[in-house]
């Protein structure tokens, strides 16, 4: 009797594995729509494969959700907004369901379940490639569109590779590449989120689904572009606004926006791998001082530990970190540590002990702790995706902030291991509902960022910085990200902008690359020109890896020190500006480094190869970065009028300039109309400036506004109001400055307003609130000291630009200007 069961049940499940393996080897499409139910906001379809839902979050946002069972319940790592109470409507016939908001349509074709989406007056925007649209092989899915005729690409975050990513194909699995390649893929971080561009129309689209996912933009097909991954739903958002900015607003309006970063992030930092003991640390910060070159931060790597155990000093380099911290930051620095997430194996090691008494490392699907290899030995590796093991990890990272550091660096959140292979059946609480390493990889280094920043804050009461390797959508919202291990090489420098503008529209604005490459030596030109650009990034940080040379500035000869200290002078004299701009992307998602295909979307140029690396510095300035070894270049001027940052020439928009080139200055372009903040020159931003806020204005034909922002750059009061923030607008046509009542209830650092005017001529007056006011022509240096290092010994003049300029008190109520 047993053995006649056991027969019926072997046949049984002999049946299933063979119908499972024809499943594998099948495409199933999504079918035709059986039935409909509408209801507010939300339709739900039951289709001849899969079930549907369609929820209208916003007029200009739709998100789309498919599987081959009935939905689960809705859960999202990235995604914390909730839909908006939108005006719409819905209406239905026998072959398709219509849905209209008041920026765009969607239809729905019943045979097949087939989607378009349209601009209001009926342009298609992106629709569902005809007879693939979505599809399943097993547990695979995918979706299908159709190419548009000229269509490109741009985003994915951190994705090698070119600007336009037509033509490529790209797969997101978060992975230790040590000294990639400039085209390797994939790398570090997954932010399955990317813009789509043709005939004048752009559109967003996020595809939240965390398995290793795969897309397709016309690789190896001239048929569709597609998106799908491994496992799980097919879960999109799909985003349209005529602007590409308001498209990154909608992103980041559901996944999140970066907080106000302390104001000493923005500053300098100084790294290697490592500095120790503490009385090198101590010699580089107190170097630093020495030649005049500003810097708020020193970085510690793994040398700092006992052993590389983490949440220890090694008693022998580092015997008193609360003297060391006080020491630094005396002198003005701020200490960033970094953090890997694998816990010895070893009795007796307190980490160790508590975290296996407190039961929060991640398991083998029979209970045994998963064990992997990496700096420290055999480790454990925490529970991020639940709450006792994000708990745990926030008290201990706690330690960190009593011993004085302020800085957290997330390393090997991939999660890394050596062999680069974990298991796929390692369990993850993941909230409550356990998954396995397939699903849960993918957002293990968002969660540590999350537990590390929340319990960072929790301790300092004050911002901390928070510094990632790995991502996923949705960890603007704590932490800046950097890319990698990169290599001290020309193409890699270039790599780096191209990363960072991505990693912008693609919602996380603070990000940095390793200055002069970290694995390598890099020339003395590069260096240089590496550190010219640096000036201009988000997260400037210095940093070069084990057995290499020395790469702090003066390691390079005094023509690069003088060139090194000329642009980091210029960064600490932006900071009004740059931390104005790191305020809009608080509020917008607007990102401070900016490819100029976000404003300048259709203009075919900006996506040339030649000119792709060519980006915006917030709002004002035009980067042009370039080889260290080349003497001239290519650069391309979108429209407008584009002033020499040094000499104040103007170019013409919409050509290309062969330029000569040199070391000793980077290329750098100020867009007319653009309004430019600046301070006095400072040594960290514990130094106060001068009284004189140094207000640059320059001539153009556009209206134009900035948006002014000051706090204390260190505590969370900002977020009840203690702020000062003032809107300045320029108005061309009525020949007239304004800056607005100031709002919040912080004051301004600045009592003077110096205001300096370019291109406005031979003006010998303005008028301030009715009275007037004579200007003063004298010449302008924007970098600092005006001579720069002559190799054959002399002194070269700076270039310099002449400018009208006048003073005038700071209140708080509204100043017109009239020109």
């Amino acid at each position: 009797m047993y053995t006649k069961a056991l027969l019926r049940r072997s046949g049984w499940i002999l049946l299933v594995s063979c119908l499972s393996a024809q499943a594998q080897n099948q495409v199933k499409k999504i079918g035709k729509i059986n039935t409909v139910s509408i209801s507010g906001q939300q339709i739900k379809i039951s289709a001849e494969n899969a079930f549907a839902e369609i929820t209208v979050y916003s007029p200009s946002v739709i998100r789309v959700r498919m599987d081959q069972h009935p939905l689960a319940a809705d859960f999202s790592y990235a995604v914390f907004a909730k839909p908006a109470t939108t005006r719409l409507q819905t209406t239905q016939n026998n072959n398709e369901i219509n849905i209209t908001t008041d920026s765009l349509q969607l239809r729905i074709s019943k045979n097949p379940f087939a989607i378009r989406f349209l601009t209001p007056s009926g342009e298609v925007i992106n629709e569902d490639e005809d007879g693939l649209t979505t599809s399943w092989i097993g547990d695979e899915v995918t979706t299908y569109k159709k190419m548009q005729e000229g269509e490109r690409f741009i985003g994915l975050g951190e994705k090698t590779g070119n600007l336009d990513r037509k033509g490529e194909g790209y797969t997101n699995w978060n992975s230790d590449k040590f000294g990639y390649a400039a085209n390797q893929d994939p790398i570090y971080a997954t932010i399955p989120f990317y813009v789509g561009i043709h005939h004048h129309i752009n559109y967003g689209i996020f595809f939240d689904n965390t398995f290793q996912s795969d897309f397709n933009f016309g690789a190896s097909n001239n048929r569709f572009s597609s998106f799908g991954a491994r496992g799980g739903e097919m879960n999109y958002y799909f985003i349209y606004h005529p602007q590409m900015a308001d498209i990154i607003t909608s992103y980041t309006n559901l996944t999140g926006r970066m907080p106000m970063p302390p104001l000493w992030s923005l500053g300098y930092q100084q790294n290697r791998y490592s500095y120790y003991p503490d009385t090198e640390v101590l010699r580089i910060a107190q170097t630093l001082r020495e030649k005049k070159i500003p810097a708020d931060g020193i970085t510690l790597d793994i040398h700092y530990m006992d052993a590389y155990k983490l949440f220890t000093w090694n008693k022998d380099r580092f015997p008193n970190p609360q003297q060391l911290s006080k020491q630094l930051n005396d002198i003005g620095f701020k200490i960033t540590v970094i953090v890997d997430p694998g816990i010895k194996v070893e009795e007796g090691y307190a980490a160790y002990e508590s975290g296996k008494k407190e039961n929060i490392f991640i398991k083998y699907s029979d209970g045994q702790n998963y064990t992997g290899q990496v700096w420290p030995g055999w480790c454990h590796f925490p529970d991020f995706t639940s709450v006792k093991g994000r708990n745990w990890w926030k008290g201990q990272v706690k330690s960190y902030m009593r011993d004085g550091v302020r800085g957290i660096w997330n390393d090997m959140n991939e999660i890394a291991t050596w062999g680069q292979k974990m298991p796929n059946n390692v369990i993850f609480d993941y909230e409550g509902s356990p998954v396995t390493h397939q699903q849960a990889h993918n957002v293990y280094g968002l969660e540590m960022v999350r537990a590390s920043y929340e319990g960072s804050r929790e301790e300092l009461k004050k911002r901390p910085f928070l510094l990632t390797r790995a991502a996923y959508a949705g960890s603007q919202r704590y932490s800046a990200i950097w890319t990698g291990d990169n290599r001290a090489e020309e193409d890699h420098m270039l790599l780096g902008v191209r990363l960072m503008n991505s990693l912008g529209v693609s919602g996380m604005p603070f990000s940095g690359m390793d200055i002069g490459g970290f694995t390598g030596n890099p020339t003395v030109s590069l260096y240089a020109r590496w550190m010219q650009i640096g000036a201009f990034i988000p997260y400037y940080r210095n940093h070069t890896g084990v057995n290499t040379k020395s790469s702090e500035p003066w390691a390079y000869g005094e023509e690069v020190l003088e060139i090194s200290r000329n642009y980091v002078n210029l960064r600490y004299r932006l900071l009004p500006y740059l931390y104005s701009s790191m305020y809009e992307a608080t509020r917008t998602g607007m990102p401070v480094m900016r490819t100029l295909a976000l404003t300048n979307t259709f203009d075919a140029n900006v996506y040339d190869t030649r000119f792709q690396n060519q980006y915006g510095y917030g709002n004002a300035f035009m980067i042009a970065p370039f080889e260290s070894t080349k003497e001239f270049g290519s650069i391309y001027f979108p429209e407008g009028k584009w002033y020499n940052l040094y000499n104040d020439t103007i170019t013409a928009g919409k050509q290309e300039v062969i330029t000569p080139l040199n070391i000793k200055t980077l290329p750098v372009y100020v867009k007319e109309s653009s309004i430019i903040p600046m301070q006095s020159l400072i040594q960290n931003t514990t130094e106060k400036p001068s009284d004189t806020l140094f207000l640059h204005i320059y001539k153009g034909d556009k209206q134009n506004t900035f948006v002014y922002y000051e706090d204390d750059g260190e505590t969370f009061d900002n977020e009840k109001g203690v702020y000062y923030q003032r809107t300045i607008a320029y108005h061309p046509a009525d020949k007239k400055i304004t800056l607005e009542k100031a709002s919040g209830s912080y004051a301004s650092k600045f009592h003077h307003i110096k205001l300096l005017l370019h291109g406005f001529g031979d003006q010998k007056s303005v008028t301030v609130n009715g009275s007037p006011l004579s200007l003063v022509s004298t010449g302008y240096s924007f970098l600092s000291p005006i001579s720069r290092f002559d190799p054959q010994g002399s002194s070269i003049p700076a270039e310099r630009c002449t400018v009208q300029q006048a003073t005038f008190d700071n209140g708080n109520q509204l100043i017109n200007v009239d020109l």
